[in-house]
């Protein structure tokens, strides 16, 4: 019973990062020039964001080289690219209320995560698989993802709550604030009440998607 109750912490706030999110109507015009995000002084490029997202189709494929079930796969998973963001963007939030609190997570901490759930799942292949289909995490990401789950559980643990509580989202509210994060508008807004992106209502946005602008994945 603990572990399952551990792997089912471990898994909620990859479950919030992987939300899907309405699709945006346009693109607009780059506050910052070549920047999907500016969180803190750390800038976020499309290119970066763009290779992010390479790395999970690419994954993807090689798990489904059939033509017709993987154009499936990439029909079900059509707001990657604002998930991945997402995902980015609320790593380095939680980073930073982690780092706020005085939680660290070392290496053999990650490697003892992944060898439970490895044989939980069944097998290391079987762990990355998992990941991928699930959460969209490629099988190279995959330790980035632990380190993220751990320092949510650390974080959480060192609050007195854990990470489906109001004390642990207000923690990372509280570091959305410090880190002004903000979105190209062509990915939505970041909501720092929620930790989390949102679709923007800017008329121009309509305007332009009236027009036949595409749409970004």
């Amino acid at each position: 019973m603990h572990r399952r109750s551990r792997r089912r912490s471990a898994l909620l706030l990859t479950a919030a990062i992987a939300a899907a999110a309405p699709l945006l109507t346009a693109c607009g015009n780059d506050a910052h020039p070549g920047a999907a995000a500016v969180v803190g002084d750390q800038r976020i490029t499309v290119a970066q964001l763009e290779n992010r997202v390479d790395e999970v189709r690419e994954a993807q494929r090689a798990a489904v080289p059939d033509d017709t079930q993987y154009q499936q796969v990439v029909a079900r998973t059509g707001t990657l690219t604002r998930d991945t963001l997402h995902g980015m963007v609320l790593d380095r939030v939680l980073h930073r209320a982690a780092q706020d609190a005085g939680v660290s997570v070392t290496r053999k901490e990650v490697q003892d995560m992944r060898g439970g759930l490895e044989q939980q799942a069944g097998g290391p292949e079987q762990l990355e698989t998992v990941w991928l289909q699930q959460y969209g995490v490629p099988p190279e990401r995959l330790d980035d993802n632990l380190r993220v789950q751990l320092e949510a559980q650390k974080l959480a643990q060192s609050l007195g709550t854990d990470t489906s509580r109001p004390e642990f989202w207000q923690a990372l509210s509280d570091a959305s604030k410090k880190l002004d994060v903000d979105l190209n508008p062509r990915y939505g807004a970041w909501d720092v009440e929620k930790s989390s992106r949102v679709d923007t209502e800017a008329p121009w946005l309509r305007e332009v998607g009236a027009a036949g602008e595409q749409q970004p994945a």
